[in-house]
């Protein structure tokens, strides 16, 4: 890595050119840094706005879980098997599947050397559960925090080679030449002094590898953690396509804490209880959407199991219409909570646990655990004292007060358009990996996103470093497109605060959460689209800053409001093709007292296509569908597979 400062509109700042640069500190990050020093690559360097703030650091649920090929018993298992279970969800490429089922073991067993502590048996194998769209035992887990220790230990791993992290430095603008990322823009509050006031730096590279997470701050009503925002507006802006941008997942989430409440948070059965804004007027609510006390307390027991919205499952006596009750209740202006100091009404006898109430299932669940106690506090403690932990932790007793919860957003599916080796379908020299990279279909097994973390960084690492990229010099055209961003940030002068910046990113939130997140109205989501638009092309003037220390925050606003705006308009041009509800949202017409009654069509049509969506540089949005690739036959003669490999990661 070379230093030198340049001087731009008077301002001095300064410049720091690597031949690959990684900009996210999380799971997917980390590792691809690691992997391009481990293959050979070492001018490498790190980029992040917090090395604390990702949702890998940050987020987890009743048991985060890591999906990977079966290594445990006599359950039969292939690598092609595990790629056509990735791609059963629908509209995801074959060729994406293959590798992240093929290289799944590899990432999986790395992270055992690093210390990650996942459960093996007494004879070395690594046991499995079945997960969520699977049928399978190759899921693991750690417990409540396994991204969290996945990251720790590839941080560790980083920091042992000395590879260069830049902390707090946040990406605002990606710098592109000839249809190639060429540089990140950067800003940074330690770097600000009077030649450089608004602390910029500029990192120019010869690949970059992008790891910023989901599109975090685009929601209000969100289980992603208060300090990620994410920087997808950046890649959209500078040409990089999104793919599948449409799914996402959504589920019941504390508000509070932001922590999903999924596994046992719903199996012990815990009561769900509204109140007015005030905490007064409690009642419980839920037994309203649905035909019998029995069908109400097995559909609070499946949230366990089927944690994200599913528009299959609102019909009849489905678990997602529990999320529909929690949605219709806060729209008539009243908060939601769980109560695990009781039970619910229906399951209630003078105090005990009337068990004769539940499924079959539910009650063997509960036997099989030793926890058929009196109240869900007790089976909670029973089954998983370290789900109470953590909200004591967070200062939350939850055998002491209620959990405030709402539906949120939690992890998307799509995003960013790659080929199978995580580079950008329109923008050379670009990588992304992780939750930024559109890498998954309509449904997705859990915990396939944290293998993907290990699989697409690894993959990509692979590419650049058999690329061997060269660093760019500037041209004049990045200089001027520099000069030229610069200058936008000099003319934003005024009165704007930060408190009203922030008042603005949560009415862009929550204006995201009204119509585009889990319930989808079309024509709200038009309105938006105009909101978005008119907002960006407003921008320079509704941000004229008070202060200039604030224009991260402003240029934070800007990414959301890019971002949002092709989100939305990939959801209208999908509905516009005649898509229909699917994966975890339901589309809708009407007001909230209408949902539970909706009939509901499934989307079966676009399930073999990837949809790809593509901002404009006059802020129009466009999208195509092409055919999903399919599961490539793989070369498996060994010794043609063994004089092309030589070949390619020899010298010999």
């Amino acid at each position: 890595m070379t230093k030198n400062d340049l001087t731009l509109l008077d301002m001095t700042l300064p410049h720091y050119a690597v031949t690959a640069l990684v900009v996210g500190s999380g799971a997917a990050g980390y590792n691809a840094a690691d992997s391009l020093y481990d293959l050979g690559l070492t001018d490498v360097a790190i980029v992040s706005e917090g090395r604390c703030m990702g949702t890998s650091r940050n987020t987890g649920s009743d048991k985060q879980t890591f999906y990977k090929l079966n290594l445990a018993g006599g359950v039969p298992d292939s690598v092609y098997d595990m790629a056509r279970s990735l791609m059963r969800g629908g509209s995801m490429h074959g060729d994406i599947a293959l590798v992240d089922a093929a290289l799944s073991a590899r990432g999986f067993f790395k992270l055992v050397g690093l210390g990650v502590p996942f459960p093996m048996n007494e004879f070395g194998e690594y046991v499995g559960y079945k997960t969520d769209h699977d049928e399978t035992t190759r899921a693991t887990s750690c417990g409540p925090l396994t991204s969290k220790y996945m990251t720790e230990a590839l941080e560790r791993a980083v920091t042992s080679k000395g590879i260069p992290f830049f902390d707090g430095y946040r990406a605002v603008k990606l710098l592109t030449d000839g249809g190639r990322a060429v540089g990140v823009l950067t800003l940074c509050h330690a770097l600000r002094d009077e030649k450089n006031p608004y602390g910029l730096a500029l990192f120019t590279a010869g690949a970059i590898v992008y790891a910023v997470g989901g599109p975090s701050a685009i929601y209000a009503d969100t289980v992603y953690p208060p300090s990620q925002t994410a920087a997808l507006g950046a890649a959209f802006a500078a040409g990089a396509a999104g793919a599948n941008l449409t799914e996402s997942q959504y589920g019941l989430a504390s508000v509070k804490f932001r922590w999903n409440l999924s596994g046992t948070y719903q199996q012990v059965i815990p009561r769900y209880v509204s109140t007015d804004m005030n905490g007064n007027d409690e009642r419980e609510f839920l037994r309203e959407a649905f035909a019998s006390d029995e069908e109400m307390l097995n559909a609070i027991f499946l949230k366990g199991y089927e944690w994200p919205f599913d528009p299959k499952k609102t019909v009849g006596g489905g678990s997602s219409r529990v999320d529909l009750a929690v949605f219709r209740e806060r729209q008539r202006g009243r908060r939601v909570f769980l109560d695990y100091r009781r039970n619910p009404a229906a399951a209630d006898r003078d105090g005990r646990f009337a068990t004769e109430r539940l499924s079959v299932r539910a009650r063997e669940y509960l036997t099989n655990s030793a926890a058929l106690l009196d109240t869900p506090i007790e089976r909670l403690a029973k089954m998983n004292t370290p789900a109470i932990d953590l909200y004591l932790s967070h200062g939350i007793d939850l055998r002491e007060e209620m959990l405030e919860i709402a539906v949120c957003a939690q992890h998307a599916n799509g995003g960013l358009a790659v080929k199978v080796n995580r580079e950008s379908t329109t923008l050379a020299g670009f990588y992304a990996v992780g939750e930024c990279a559109g890498t998954f279909g309509v449904y997705r097994p859990g915990g396939s996103a944290l293998n993907a973390t290990q699989t697409g960084s690894l993959f990509a690492a692979m590419s650049i470093a058999r690329e061997r990229p060269v660093i760019p010099t500037l041209s004049d055209a990045v200089t001027e497109a520099l000069t030229r961003e610069i200058g936008t940030y000099t003319s934003m002068r005024g009165t704007v605060t930060r408190d009203e910046i922030l008042a603005r990113r949560m009415a862009m939130g929550r204006r995201m959460s009204d119509c585009a997140a889990f319930l989808r109205d079309p024509m709200q989501i038009a309105e938006a689209i105009d909101a978005c638009r008119g907002e960006l092309l407003r921008f320079e003037r509704e941000y004229a800053l008070l202060e200039p220390e604030w224009l991260a925050d402003a240029l934070i606003n800007r990414d959301i409001l890019q971002t949002q705006l092709v989100y939305l308009s990939a959801i209208r041009d999908y509905i516009l093709d005649g898509g229909k509800s699917r994966g975890s949202y339901l589309i809708v017409n009407g007001g909230a007292d209408d949902f539970l009654a909706q009939e509901v069509s499934i989307d079966t049509a676009h399930a073999e296509t990837v949809q790809n969506t593509r901002l404009n540089p006059d802020l129009t949005v466009c999208s195509f569908f092409e055919p999903v690739r399919p599961l490539p036959e793989s070369e498996q003669w060994f010794e043609t597979v063994w004089n092309r490999f030589r070949r390619e990661h020899t010298q010999s």
